[in-house]
C-alpha cells in the first residue's frame, strides 16, 4: 500500500504504524542530520557570547539555584531577563556542567536546531513516506534563519524544537487517537510557553484544526481530548507564574520587563499584547511607526520564505487533490496542520507593531518547508500530466522569486544567481516536457528544480555560519556591506580593576541596563543590573540600591545607559557622592567609601 494511501477505518491498526524503513533511508537521514551539524556547530565560538543578556543571565543561573529558577541576570537575583526562564535554564546547566564558554552556551542551541530537523522529519516523513520526510528536513535545514537561530542563545531554538515536537505529537494523536498524545501536545505547547511566551501559541489554531478534523472517534470524544490537551498547557504553561506569583517580592528578583513586578503581566503584556499594539509600556516602549504588513515578503523575506510560492500554490493543489477522502486522511490533515500554523503566525508578524526582530520568522520555517514537501510528493506521486505541470509552474514562479531575493543581498550576475538560474530555465522545461511518458527525464527535472529552491537559502545559511552574530538584532544571510559586529569587549584594564576582591562583595559592580551582562560576562563576578534591559524597570529603587551600598555589597558603579525611573535618581546619587575613576573611555565610581563610618553621603 503506497504511505499515501488512506486505509480503511476497519484497519486502525494498519495506519498505526509508520511507513517501513527503507535500505537507503537511515544512511540519508543520518547524512542530513551530520550536515546540519556541520553547518551549525563549525566556528561557532566566532560569536562569543552570542547575545549576551541572555548569556549573562545563564552564567548567573550556574552561580546560584534563586537565579536559575527565576531566570535571573545577577545571580544575587535583582532583576529576570524579560522571557519565562525554559531557554536559560537549559544553557544554566551546560555552563554548570561545562563552565562558561562560547561552546558550553551556543552548542545547546545548535543542536536543539539538528534535534529540530529530526523531528520535522520524522513527523512528515509519518504520514507521507520518507522521501517526504527527507525533503522537508533538507529544506528546513537549510533556512537561513534556522541557521542563525542555531549559532546564537536567543530563546527560538528552543521554540522551534518544543513547537515541532507538538506537530509530532498531534501527528501521532491524529493516528491513533490515544489520550496520552493530546497531553504531551499541550505539555509540549506549555513548555514553550514558559519559553517565549505567547508567541507559543500562534501554532495552536492549525494542532487543534487538524485533531477535531482527523482524529478518529466522535467529535465529543476528540473535543474531550482537545480540552484535556489545553488543561496540560496551562499547567505546564502556568505553574512556573503561579509559584512566581505567590512568593513574596521581598524574597525574588523583579520581573524584568513587568512594569506591575508580575510574570503574568510580562507574558501578556510586554511579549504578549503589546507586541500587536506596539504599547510596549511595560518595558519602557511606547507605539513604534507602524511597519509594513508586507514585512514578510519584504526584510524578512530572505531569513525563511525562499520556498513560500512553492508552499502556497502547493498547499493549495495539496487541498484539491485530497478532495473526497475520508475525514480521517492523515495527508490531507497535515497539510491542514501546517497551514493553519502558518497563516495565523504570519498575520500576527504581518501586523505587529511593537518590537520585530526578522528573526522571528525561525517559527514558520518549519511549515513551509513541510508544506512545500507534502504538495512536492503528493504531485509527484499523482503522476498525471496535470500534476507535473503544477509542479513545473510552482517551480518557475519559486525560482524567479528566489532570483529576486538574491538581487537583494547579492550581485545578479553572481555565481549563485547564475546556479539558480541555470538549474531553473534546465529543470522547469524539462519537468513540463516529460509528462507521465518518460519518468527518467521528470526524475532529472525534478533534481535541477531541488538544485533551483535549494542553492539560494545554501548560500544564505552558509553566510550566516562564516560571521559573528552578537547583540538582540541579528540577521541571516551575506552581509549587507557593514562590517558584521564581533562580541563586545570590555577593556581589559576596567576588567582588571573590577575583578579586584570580587569575594568581598556581592555585586562586583553596578551599571544601568544591559551593559551589565557584558562587564559580568568579562569579569566573572556579579554586575547589578539597574533597570533590567532598557535600564527603565523600576528596580531597584534608589533606597534599596543605598541600603545595598551601605550594606557593603556593591563595589563599583559604571555609568552607562540614562534609562528612567530610578536609574536616574541612582546615578545622579553615585555622582554626588562617590570619587569617580577614569578607566579608558569608561567612568567608575568607587562605593566602598559609601558604606557607614566611611564617608557621610549627600542624599
Amino acid at each position: 500500500m503506497s504511505t499515501l494511501a488512506v486505509p480503511g477505518v476497519q484497519d486502525r491498526r494498519a495506519r498505526l504504524s509508520a511507513p517501513p524503513t527503507l535500505r537507503w533511508e537511515r544512511p540519508a537521514t543520518g547524512a542530513l542530520l551530520a550536515g546540519a551539524a556541520a553547518l551549525y556547530l563549525v566556528g561557532l565560538d566566532r560569536s562569543g557570547w552570542g547575545n549576551s543578556f541572555y548569556a549573562a543571565a545563564a552564567q548567573a543561573g550556574a552561580q546560584g539555584w534563586k537565579a536559575f529558577f527565576f531566570g535571573a541576570s545577577d545571580a544575587p537575583a535583582t532583576i529576570t531577563v524579560d522571557k519565562p526562564p525554559a531557554a536559560i535554564w537549559l544553557m544554566s546547566l551546560s555552563v554548570r556542567l561545562f563552565g562558561l564558554s562560547s561552546w558550553s552556551l551556543l552548542v545547546p542551541e545548535a543542536l536543539l536546531g539538528v534535534a529540530t530537523v529530526a523531528l520535522l522529519v520524522a513527523t512528515v516523513r509519518r504520514v507521507a513516506g520518507p522521501w517526504a520526510g527527507l525533503l522537508a528536513g533538507l529544506l528546513f535545514a537549510l533556512t537561513p534563519v534556522l541557521t542563525l537561530m542555531a549559532r546564537v542563545d536567543d530563546p527560538d531554538a528552543l521554540l522551534t524544537l518544543l513547537l515541532v515536537a507538538a506537530a509530532w505529537s498531534t501527528t501521532r494523536a491524529i493516528d491513533d487517537g490515544r489520550f496520552r498524545w493530546a497531553v504531551l501536545t499541550g505539555a509540549l505547547l506549555g513548555v514553550a510557553f514558559l519559553t517565549k511566551s505567547l508567541a507559543a501559541l500562534l501554532v495552536l489554531p492549525g494542532l487543534a484544526a487538524a485533531f477535531l478534523l482527523a482524529a478518529p472517534g466522535p467529535l465529543l470524544r476528540r473535543a474531550g481530548h482537545l480540552l484535556a490537551a489545553g488543561g496540560a498547557l496551562v499547567v505546564a504553561g502556568g505553574w512556573w507564574l503561579l509559584v512566581v506569583e505567590l512568593i513574596p517580592a521581598s524574597s525574588r528578583p523583579w520581573v524584568g520587563g513587568s512594569a506591575v513586578d508580575s510574570p503574568l503581566d510580562l507574558a501578556l503584556g510586554y511579549n504578549g499584547l503589546g507586541r500587536l499594539t506596539g504599547n510596549e509600556s511595560s518595558a519602557g516602549v511606547r507605539a513604534l511607526d507602524t511597519q509594513s504588513p508586507l514585512r514578510l515578503l519584504g526584510s524578512a523575506a530572505d531569513q525563511f520564505g525562499w520556498l513560500l510560492p512553492a508552499a502556497v500554490i502547493g498547499t493549495v493543489a495539496g487541498l484539491v487533490l485530497c478532495r473526497g477522502r475520508p475525514r480521517t486522511d492523515p495527508v490531507r490533515a497535515a497539510l491542514v496542520l501546517w497551514a493553519g500554523w502558518a497563516l495565523p503566525t504570519a498575520a500576527v508578524f504581518s501586523v505587529m507593531r511593537g518590537v520585530w526582530h526578522p528573526y522571528y520568522t525561525v517559527e514558520l520555517a518549519p511549515a513551509v518547508a513541510a508544506l512545500t514537501a507534502l504538495a512536492a510528493v503528493l504531485l509527484w506521486r499523482r503522476h498525471t500530466g496535470a500534476g507535473l505541470a503544477v509542479l513545473a509552474a510552482g517551480s518557475l514562479v519559486t525560482t524567479g522569486w528566489a532570483l529576486s531575493l538574491i538581487d537583494r543581498r547579492m550581485a545578479p550576475t553572481g555565481a549563485v544567481a547564475t546556479l539558480v538560474l541555470a538549474c531553473g530555465l534546465i529543470g522547469v522545461p524539462l519537468l513540463a516536457v516529460a509528462g507521465t511518458a518518460n519518468r527518467p527525464v521528470a526524475r532529472m527535472g525534478a533534481a535541477f528544480v531541488l538544485v533551483a529552491a535549494t542553492a539560494g537559502p545554501a548560500a544564505w545559511s552558509l553566510a550566516t555560519a562564516e560571521v559573528p552574530h552578537t547583540g538582540s538584532s541579528v540577521r541571516a544571510g551575506p552581509s549587507s556591506g557593514a562590517q558584521p559586529r564581533g562580541p563586545v569587549v570590555v577593556s581589559p584594564a576596567l576588567t582588571r580593576m573590577l575583578r579586584r576582591d570580587t569575594d568581598d562583595w556581592t555585586w562586583a559592580a553596578a551599571t544601568v541596563g544591559r551593559r551589565a551582562a557584558d562587564l559580568q560576562l568579562a569579569v566573572g563576578a556579579p554586575v547589578m543590573p539597574i533597570g533590567g534591559f532598557f535600564g527603565r524597570d523600576p528596580a531597584p529603587t534608589l533606597a534599596q540600591f543605598q541600603a545595598d551600598v551601605r550594606a557593603h555589597r556593591i563595589h563599583w558603579y559604571v555609568r552607562g545607559m540614562h534609562g528612567s525611573g530610578p536609574a536616574p535618581q541612582i546615578d545622579g546619587w553615585v555622582r554626588r557622592n562617590a570619587p569617580a575613576v577614569q578607566v579608558g573611555a569608561a567612568t567608575a565610581y568607587d562605593l566602598a567609601g559609601l558604606a557607614p563610618g566611611h564617608h557621610e553621603d549627600r542624599t
